[in-house]
């Protein structure tokens, strides 16, 4: 097989298909290069098949709360081989959309393992061989699971998100979690709420690190107050195994401490996945990913990276999609209109967790003079009505220009209201703009509202709140 491009895009995830699907539509001839499936990790081993079991995992937790609601239920259980083939059935049914967009956007799908031979070339291995020609390449790699460098790592049961995630119909009864960020606080929620004894242990000093603080120790009173074991400040020494399974050994402020398990989930972030990736003679620029300019060109020219495989990028789906439009309107000459600068991030924990923007912390390290509105969630009628556990919103404005810095959710359907937010940020609206909006009643977004009136001083709250 030798075939001459306009683009060559290396890897189907969601960077890579969505700039495949764009380049073909501003007029350019593109091959996409995928070695197993499109969608990538977070269609195929991420995103959507975890929040898929969530879903299931969060009605059967209810299940158990109805007769708070006046209802009866006397007998559910789960069937963990069925929330894996919907886990399965939801993933397949996305698949094929986004290779019916790619064939109907006459996209040429490669199937096989690429390799960059040179700034416009690009060899590929398996069931279609060959080698490829460019005017450009587009890099699309993604990342793989980090792996913890401590002795009994390699030990049947240490697994990470990738194995959990296809090891249908494993009923896990415990399961220890090493590292407390978003891949490792969802799958604890998840398994939690299927009836699993769950250890969380985390090397900083609180979940979620990189959140605001608040929502970090909400989050911690909430999954101890459910029976989820937290650890924090915690460091992981070893993995040995015991007569009725792994035993985890770790330290906490001078304790020695140990876990035992039958199941060990390694989620201590991810790397970007180069190895292979160029032949030896292609000098191109890495540190932990590949070095890339603001439009998304590397070291070499003509050659753009994207996603999770650049150096320091944000390791998010819709982030990779975003910087996608952005490097092929620079390859086509055209305008790069996505606003790269504010990105919100989602957690599917039980409530969820967005944030967008400046928190208070961050942005007085910055010396940024700010005023902040925060409303309970506990004041709000739909939290009420669906029986929604603690949480809270909270905004932060710039003191001098009233101007929207930033925002912090964590309450239900967090993850769907931080988009009006995000716009705000994006176009630069202040406490007036954002204080002029009426917001339906009785919606979770009412807490918007209320945490505006607290930026201004006026606000009427129907339930008591924690200054």
């Amino acid at each position: 097989m030798q075939k001459q491009y306009d683009l060559v895009v290396i890897g189907g995830g969601p960077g890579g298909y969505v700039a495949a699907i764009r380049a073909a539509q501003s007029g350019l001839h593109t091959a996409l290069v995928e070695k197993d499936q499109v969608g990538g990790t977070c269609l195929n081993r991420g995103c959507i098949p975890t929040k898929t079991l969530m879903h299931s995992s969060h009605l059967y937790r209810e299940l158990g709360t109805c007769e708070e609601l006046g209802i009866t239920v006397e007998k559910y259980s789960y069937d963990i081989k069925k929330l894996y083939e919907r886990k399965n059935n939801v993933t397949q049914k996305l698949r094929s959309g986004i290779e019916f967009l790619l064939e109907a956007n006459k996209v040429d799908v490669i199937r096989g393992t690429a390799m960059v031979t040179g700034s416009h070339t690009v060899r590929v291995q398996g069931s279609e061989a060959g080698e490829l020609t460019a005017g450009n390449i587009l890099i699309a790699a993604g990342s793989e699971p980090a792996i913890l460098p401590v002795e009994g790592i390699t030990l049947p049961g240490v697994i990470t998100s990738n194995e959990l995630l296809d090891q249908e119909g494993t009923d896990y009864r415990s399961l220890v979690i090493i590292g407390g960020g978003v891949i490792g606080v969802e799958f604890a929620t998840i398994f939690h709420a299927l009836g699993c004894e769950v250890t969380l242990i985390e090397a900083m000093d609180r979940l979620l690190p990189g959140m605001d603080k608040e929502i970090s120790q909400n989050l911690n009173i909430i999954m101890k107050k459910r029976g989820i074991t937290v650890y924090t400040s915690a460091m992981v020494e070893k993995i040995e195994q015991g007569e009725a399974g792994l035993i985890c050994h770790f330290s906490q402020k001078g304790r020695k401490l140990q876990a035992e398990t039958g199941t060990i989930l390694v989620s201590v972030g991810r790397r970007a996945n180069v190895n292979g990736l160029f032949a030896a003679d292609v000098n191109i620029q890495t540190q932990q990913g590949i070095v890339v300019n603001e439009h998304f060109e590397t070291s070499i020219p003509g050659i753009y990276a994207i996603g999770d495989v650049i150096q320091g990028g944000i390791q998010l789906a819709h982030v990779a999609s975003a910087q996608a439009c952005n490097a092929v309107a620079h390859i086509c000459g055209a305008k790069e209109a996505v606003d790269l600068e504010t990105v919100p991030s989602c957690i599917y924990t039980d409530p969820e967790i967005a944030s967008v923007g400046l928190d208070a912390a961050i942005a007085k390290e910055r010396g940024i003079e700010i005023k902040t509105g925060k409303f309970s969630m506990a004041g709000n009628g739909k939290s009420i009505i669906e029986n929604q556990d603690r949480g809270f919103m909270k905004l932060v404005f710039d003191a001098e220009t009233e101007r929207i810095l930033g925002a912090q959710l964590m309450c239900a359907r967090a993850t769907d209201l931080i988009s009006e937010l995000s716009t705000a940020i994006v176009n630069k609206l202040t406490i007036s703009h954002l204080a002029s909006v009426i917001r339906p009643h009785p919606t979770f977004t009412e807490g918007v509202t209320e945490a505006i009136e607290d930026a201004e001083g006026i606000a009427i709250h129907i339930a008591p709140r924690r200054k």
